[in-house]
């Protein structure tokens, strides 16, 4: 027969909550070291990152830019005379000279016009011609009748002076003798008359020949624009150098209609380039024309000078042209891909670093910062100054032989320490 002891069920509780009060403070401990725990530190492939030294020293500002190499001086050959293109005998990349036949245009109502131009032209010729003959014919008729009177005149005067005579020895009667004098002075008043006519008559030649002459002009300028314009439906180069494109924006094609004035080809000298680079607008502040620079070809490097700068800025850049000094590389030509470099100045005593990557001038970066054992970087705050192409000024946060990562590290940019492994 069992006793109940209650005495052993109590100690059996106590036991029991013994241990669970033990459990969850010892849980609650761990809990709380836990907590206090830091993070561990993330650890960094040396090799992986770009690290350089803080350094005091000379620095020559730079700025970079990509473009490309372009003529000096280009040459458009615009359409003269609308017409249809027939012929297409060269190509881009041909040499040319000022007499070379680029395109045949043809336009019927052109060459029907130069044709009315030079009939039109004819026809004044022959007026021309005309009207000097009879006016040769009308001078001649008035001499003739000046001639014919002037010989009357002269019989007549004869006539009255021996008239004049016989009536002083009273051979002829006072009245015959007053009508010969009457018929002498008749004569020379016509006489006098007609050579008026004569003058007069010249006069009027003169007008005549030169109104006829200046329309002969007319239509002989006519005729000849109507010529030039049938001529240059061959379409010439008129320029000494390369032929760069055959149209403007797209390339001509056979059959094609152009309108005057339209672009047909781009003519340039390839031996006269210059270098045409494009700067980011934060960058082109400091360039000024006269400024030194270098090109870079990809097949050799010119030098240069900085010739002009476009005031305009396009898609975040500013366009900057460099005249090239020196013979250009082997390949040089139109449109050839180049790198240029613009030296802005030169600082003489300048704590300086490697440039880190997305940072701007006078700006404020957060870099790690290797620490004497060179087995940790902490993150520190700097701000910087003046930029170059590889390197940037440093204003405050680092001093010289300090060694910083340069590299992306926004992958750690929760952490402020890292280990170099």
């Amino acid at each position: 027969m069992d006793i109940p002891r209650p005495s052993l069920v109590r100690g059996k509780r106590f036991r029991v909550m013994g241990i669970v009060v033990s459990s969850l403070f010892a849980l609650a401990l761990i809990t709380v070291g836990l907590a206090r725990w830091k993070p561990a530190v993330p650890a960094v492939i040396r090799a992986a990152v770009w690290v350089d030294t803080v350094k005091r020293g000379p620095m020559l500002r730079e700025v970079r830019g990509a473009g490309v190499l372009v003529p000096e001086e280009i040459q458009w050959v615009t359409a003269t005379s609308p017409g249809r293109i027939e012929r297409i005998p060269l190509l881009p990349g041909v040499a040319v000279t000022a007499d070379t036949v680029l395109l045949e245009l043809s336009n019927p109502e052109l060459e029907q016009a130069a044709f009315d131009a030079e009939s039109l032209l004819q026809t004044a010729e022959a007026q021309l011609e005309k009207l000097k003959v009879q006016l040769e014919s009308d001078h001649l008729t008035l001499e003739s009748s000046i001639a014919t009177i002037k010989s009357e005149w002269t019989q007549a005067r004869l006539e009255a002076e021996a008239d004049a005579e016989l009536a002083r020895d009273r051979l002829v009667s006072a009245l015959a003798a007053r009508r010969s004098r009457s018929k002498a002075d008749d004569l020379a008043t016509r006489l006098e008359l007609e050579q008026k006519r004569v003058s007069m008559q010249a006069q009027s030649a003169r007008a005549l020949l030169a109104a006829q002459q200046a329309e002969l002009a007319k239509c002989r300028k006519h005729h000849q624009l109507k010529q030039r314009q049938v001529e240059a439906l061959k379409v010439r180069a008129r320029f000494l150098g390369v032929l760069q494109r055959l149209g403007d924006p797209g390339p001509l094609q056979v059959g094609q209609q152009v309108a005057a004035g339209t672009k047909l080809a781009q003519i340039a000298d390839p031996a006269r380039l210059k270098a045409e680079i494009k700067v980011a607008e934060t960058q082109a502040r400091d360039i000024q024309i006269g400024q030194g620079a270098i090109v870079d070809t990809y097949h050799g490097v010119v030098s240069g000078r900085v010739s002009r700068v476009d005031p305009v800025v396009l898609n975040g850049t500013v366009t900057v042209d460099i005249a090239l000094h020196g013979a250009l590389p082997k390949g040089a030509r139109p449109d050839l891909s180049i790198e240029g470099i613009v030296t802005l100045e030169r600082l003489d005593d300048v704590l300086q670093v490697g440039r880190p990557v997305n940072t701007a001038e006078y700006g404020r970066a957060s870099l790690f910062r290797v620490l004497r054992d060179r087995r940790q970087a902490v993150r520190t705050p700097v701000r910087l100054g003046r930029s170059s192409v590889h390197t940037i000024e440093v204003l405050d946060g680092l001093d010289p032989g300090d060694e910083v990562i340069l590299s992306d590290m926004a992958a750690w940019a929760a952490h402020e320490r890292i280990r170099l492994n």
